[in-house]
């Protein structure tokens, strides 16, 4: 199956069947799996300005195709987390919270810390 099929079922279906797991899988390999994990375990919430992914060590905003974890960063690619949104905004599996993202950002605890020193 090619990624815009997947993509366009996701949409129509709105659930993650478990052909549409294994067709992510095959195509995405690992970052397939931690994607699906990260929306089975419901770790991906939409702000009024950003998605967030919840990740084993801290959590990743995600805009568009553009991810701040490193992964993204240093291979100039898609990371899991960024798939993982994509999946679930296709399906519409995420948690909705009705604030901005950026508010809850302080000095001492920016999105972009680990980038920081």
């Amino acid at each position: 199956m090619e990624i815009i099929q997947l993509f366009e079922q996701l949409a129509e279906k709105k659930a993650l069947t478990p052909e549409l797991r294994e067709e992510i899988i095959h195509i995405y390999g690992e970052r397939g799996r931690k994607a699906l994990q990260a929306i089975d375990e419901q770790r991906i919430k939409k702000y009024r300005d950003f998605f967030v992914v919840v990740g084993a060590s801290d959590e990743y905003v995600v805009d568009d195709d553009f991810c701040t974890c490193r992964d993204f960063i240093f291979r100039k690619g898609r990371c899991w987390h960024e798939l993982a949104v994509r999946i679930a905004s296709a399906i519409g599996s995420f948690d909705e919270i009705d604030l901005w993202y950026q508010d809850t950002w302080t000095a001492e605890d920016p999105p972009d810390k680990q980038y920081l020193s």
